[in-house]
């Protein structure tokens, strides 16, 4: 019979078995970990010590650094696509939403530069199913577009990129936001003349006359 190390805390204590609870745990401390020092750079006896278990425990529901890493992904990306499914298509609304979702969510944002940083070029992990979430975005642009929320002047991969960098560039780069603005990206006042300057930007992505299609996009 195989034997399973039970999960412990820090000061040694053994943690009771909740195996959802405990994947949680896990997970969460993977996220900090990967966040703070990207996935070359993480370990996983400190997302161990993160998440108050041993290592054999993290090795057992997740398998090794890189199904973990996976799993992150999988888990934001979901979170991130469900808080955004009440949106219409209208950036005036759409902008200011990812804008804070980004300044809520500073983790997501370091993760992605670290990968940036560490890969490069190269094919990021899980890059068939990252491809596969891009390209439902994108379906969903083009939709957008035919229902005339969104101009169609604009290539959708160019009208992505253009607008989640107007609402991920202040969270990225901090201390460029201090410098053009003098302000910290936090400062409540920045956060709500971006989300001002953000409102008035989305006429750039609107339909010549702001015409539109009364029905909405699908979710």
């Amino acid at each position: 019979m195989r034997y399973m190390a039970r999960p412990v805390k820090p000061n040694g204590a053994v943690v009771g078995r909740n195996p959802k609870r405990t994947r949680e745990r896990i997970l969460s401390a993977a996220l900090k970990e990967f966040a703070a020092n990207g996935f070359a750079g993480a370990r996983v006896d400190a997302i161990a010590r993160r998440a108050a278990i041993n290592k054999r425990m993290l090795y057992h529901y997740f398998g090794d650094k890189e199904h973990l890493f996976r799993q992150v992904l999988h888990r934001k990306i979901t979170e991130r696509q469900a808080s955004a499914e009440g949106l219409s298509g209208d950036p005036a609304e759409s902008l200011p939403f990812w804008f804070g979702l980004s300044c809520r969510d500073p983790d997501w944002v370091r993760l992605l530069e670290w990968e940036a940083l560490q890969g490069g070029n190269k094919r990021v992990i899980d890059e068939k199913n990252r491809r596969a979430v891009a390209t439902r975005v994108l379906d969903r642009i083009r939709q957008q577009q035919a229902l005339g929320y969104l101009s169609g002047e604009f290539e959708p991969g160019h009208l992505l990129l253009a607008m989640r960098s107007l609402t991920t560039f202040p969270m990225a780069f901090p201390q460029l936001t201090r410098l053009f603005i003098n302000r910290s990206v936090s400062d409540p006042h920045f956060q709500k003349r971006h989300v001002a300057l953000l409102k008035k930007f989305a006429a750039a992505f609107q339909p010549a006359g702001g015409r539109r299609n009364q029905t909405k996009p699908e979710s």
